[in-house]
């Protein structure tokens, strides 16, 4: 609907998290590279971040750039230990099995075959909190154990809200953290990376980056605190609004008056 009206062949500004639009700030950039590290070494990581800071895209960017291993993502984790073992069974093309052992046993022939034609197998825990009990996160640490003398078969990336962190420092799961290779957490934008990003996904759409006035920009953090979920609903609102009044670029009462529509 605005997408002519601005130049757009596109929307920048979508809900679905479409690697194409991931802007690369520093911690971005570094939350990227130490996953790749983590997929290479075969290592458990943990990367959390406030709801919204862009994890879940982090991860599709992370799957789309590694094309020799077989990615498996779990998107509802909420998972007790024979559920976990039979869902990766699952995905690795396996023939059900009910017992545990015959399903450990089955995943760790995939994982050496696998190995063997030079590939492995990365399994990510979408929204990792949501794991209902200790028994689960053993389950992982205990798949971290199919390795061979000098490498390990499966990386187990563990993706979720700040409470997953707070979580795993109990004394209960020591065990696990003490296998966890690599930490990392996601803060907000700043005020500069704000722009940038709003910018770098305008481009990606087709666009100019002088879409929002300087103005408007301040405003969109004011409003999203460097959120880029929340950056992502208050442009498109913006954008709507701006098209309204056939009005370019958005000036910062636009933006003030789509934030209000969000926030009433």
């Amino acid at each position: 609907m605005y997408k002519s009206f601005f130049g757009l062949k596109e929307r920048p500004f979508g809900k679905t998290p479409d690697p194409r639009f991931l802007y690369l700030a520093p911690q971005y950039d570094e939350a990227l590279a130490r996953l790749q590290y983590a997929v290479e070494e075969r290592e458990i990581a943990v990367l959390t971040g406030e709801i919204g800071c862009g994890k879940t895209t982090l991860s599709r960017a992370l799957m789309d750039q590694n094309g020799r291993d077989r990615m498996v993502l779990v998107v509802n984790p909420r998972l007790t230990p024979n559920q976990l073992l039979r869902e990766l069974a699952l995905r690795l093309e396996l023939e059900p099995r009910y017992y545990r052992a015959d399903l450990l046993d089955a995943i760790s022939d995939r994982l050496l075959e696998l190995h063997q034609e030079g590939s492995g197998v990365v399994l990510i825990v979408d929204e990792a909190q949501l794991i209902p009990g200790k028994p689960t996160f053993d389950e992982l640490r205990l798949l971290s154990n199919f390795q061979l003398d000098t490498v390990n078969l499966i990386a187990i990336l563990l993706i979720g809200q700040p409470e997953l962190r707070q979580r795993l420092k109990h004394p209960a799961y020591a065990a696990l953290r003490q296998r966890v290779g690599m930490w990392y957490h996601l803060a907000p934008l700043s005020p500069q990376e704000t722009e940038r990003y709003a910018a770098y996904r305008l481009e990606v759409a087709g666009g100019n980056s002088d879409v929002f006035s300087p103005a408007a920009m301040r405003a969109i953090y004011r409003h999203t605190h460097g959120i880029p979920r929340l950056i992502n609903n208050l442009c498109t609102n913006a954008l709507l609004t701006a098209f309204g009044r056939e009005e370019r670029p958005v000036t910062e009462r636009t933006v003030e008056e789509a934030a209000s529509e969000l926030h009433p």
